[in-house]
């Protein structure tokens, strides 16, 4: 019995060499990375290097991606020979105008707004890449630009066709190119879930009973249009996406719509209403992508909680932040109880899934980031957290402008290029971001960990460098925290000074914690000051 017991007080002992040796085995073996003599990283290091590294060289992951809609980002200067695109009902706006909501034209069942356009075109755009480029932007995002009667363009005539107003498809493989010889990637809007009632397919499948579309859609007496129509828009017609010809014809294929593109030059996909294709031709869609360009990117439009959508999806528009983020800086959460659900999510999704989701804080769907939250410190906040939490931060074009615009139609005014200027506050806000995100690696690809406050949303980013760690405190009341706050990094020295990045204002870290006041309505990102002095250097031995 004596024997037994002492066996059971060293299994402990035992596991803890075990684990040891593994982390030795794993730093020896050829996918460990190679130490260089004097190198002062730990096991744990050692053991997260390669991980870290596998994030870094994807370029899903972390990614600044910018939201463009073709139509409104830069006018043409194409304009005259184009307004023949534009024939009545549909109405050609000049640039200074702004959208505004119209009336319901029953011959085209659409309303009016849906047609009225403002003429940019891919061209135009391709012209405004070294703006894009300037704000550092990874991925350039276009809404739907296949062929379709609408200016929104989620109505479908013709996938595999541009449509018209916006050029062809030797124009989309111009600008993928330009966009990788500056380092940047494509992603384009699908929209499969249904196509448009002008839709050539749709029309045929509608008047003749026998021809080879009809079951390409549901179609019967059964429903009240004579047709299933999505959210029962008669406009939009609902595809049977569980009919293999049209799976071949929208990715399953060499030459489908989501294989050609991304052949053209592409480097992936937005889905639409990507939870009502449903998990398991996600999945089948997904693997149809890869198979065409190893490492492009599916990411769905999920107002949904993240958690289970990969490897169906490689990544989600992640709105559940979005609603967390809102709901803090409206002050219907409590910085604790946001933190506590941000952790649930990443602990249930995974942090790789988390990595390459989108965080939106407006997009063509909601309104305008100023028109969600009316006071600047709101939007300041909210913009914080979507360039420090884990995940790829979406901007919408025109926010770092100030641009502003209620419900749709109103959000989807044109881009007001007068506003790009180096007085334009917002502007310089935004750069000022992107210079925090650009340069620290754990606020792209960086783990997570939620620290404790009753009061305050406190996290850090880290990765294998301590002088990497960032570490976010957010206070959304309307009065000054002072607070004691953990922070789960051993490898911060005691006395341990850290900077603000927003604000130059400075903490201590003592015995493992800070001790800190943030004002009312502030957040800080906290990065530590590491000297490297000659003199005397406690990280002298630590990495």
């Amino acid at each position: 019995m004596a024997t037994d017991c002492s066996i059971g007080r060293l299994r402990p002992l035992v596991a803890a060499i075990i684990g040891v040796m593994s982390v030795c085995a794993t730093a020896n073996n050829e996918s460990a990375p190679n130490t260089a003599q004097g190198s002062h990283a730990n096991l744990y290091d050692l053991r997260r290097a390669p991980i870290l590294e596998r994030r870094a060289v994807d370029w899903r992951n972390g990614a600044l991606v910018y939201q463009v809609i073709v139509d409104r980002f830069a006018p043409s200067d194409d304009i005259e020979s184009k307004r023949s695109l534009y024939d009545s009902p549909k109405t050609l706006r000049d640039w200074s105008e702004v959208p505004e909501r119209g009336k319901f034209v029953p011959e085209a069942q659409v309303w009016s707004h849906e047609i009225d356009f403002w003429g940019g075109d891919l061209k135009s755009l391709k012209r405004k890449l070294d703006y894009i480029n300037d704000l550092g932007v990874d991925v350039l995002y276009l809404n739907p630009i296949h062929k379709a009667y609408t200016n929104h363009k989620y109505d479908a005539q013709d996938y595999f066709a541009v449509s018209p107003e916006y050029g062809d498809r030797n124009d989309v493989k111009a600008l993928a190119q330009d966009l990788h010889k500056r380092g940047m990637k494509l992603v384009l809007d699908g929209v499969f879930n249904h196509v448009g009632r002008t839709s050539p397919w749709f029309q045929e499948a509608l008047e003749d009973p026998t021809s080879p579309y009809r079951d390409w859609f549901f179609i019967g007496p059964q429903y009240d249009m004579g047709y299933r129509g999505w959210v029962k828009v008669a406009n939009l017609p609902e595809l049977r996406m569980e009919n293999p010809e049209v799976q071949a014809m929208v990715f399953a294929d060499p030459d489908s719509v989501v294989q050609g593109y991304l052949r053209d030059g592409v480097d992936g996909w937005r889905l639409d209403v990507a939870p009502e294709l449903g998990f398991n031709i996600l999945q089948k869609l997904t693997e149809a992508a890869h198979k065409a360009k190893p490492g492009s990117l599916v990411v769905g439009e999920n107002w949904v909680y993240p958690e289970e959508w990969s490897p169906s999806l490689d990544a989600v528009m992640n709105f559940h932040f979005w609603k967390i983020i809102m709901s803090l800086v409206e002050g219907k959460l409590s910085g604790a109880h946001a933190g506590r659900m941000i952790d649930q999510c990443i602990e249930d999704t995974g942090l790789d899934p988390i990595l390459k989701a989108w965080i939106v804080l407006d997009n063509h769907d909601v309104s305008r980031l100023r028109n969600q939250l009316p006071e600047l410190w709101q939007q300041r906040l909210a913009q914080i957290l979507q360039f420090t939490l884990p995940g790829s931060p979406c901007v919408y074009y025109g926010v770092e402008l100030g641009m502003e615009g209620g419900d749709d139609p109103c959000q989807r005014a044109p881009m007001r290029w007068d506003l790009v200027n180096n007085n334009n506050e917002y502007l310089k806000w935004m750069r000022r971001l992107l210079a925090i995100r650009r340069e620290n690696r754990a606020l792209k690809i960086g783990d997570f960990r939620l620290l404790d406050s009753d009061v305050l949303l406190a996290f850090m980013r880290r990765t294998d460098h301590v002088a990497e760690t960032v570490v976010v405190l957010v206070n959304p009341t309307d009065k000054p925290v002072s607070d004691i706050v953990p922070v789960r990094d051993s490898k911060l020295m005691n006395w341990q000074q850290m900077r603000d990045q927003l604000s130059d204002a400075k903490a201590k870290i003592f015995c493992g914690v800070m001790e800190v006041t943030i004002p009312a309505h502030t957040a800080r990102v906290f990065m530590p000051i590491i000297s490297g002095s000659i003199e005397y250097d406690a990280y002298k031995r630590v990495q």
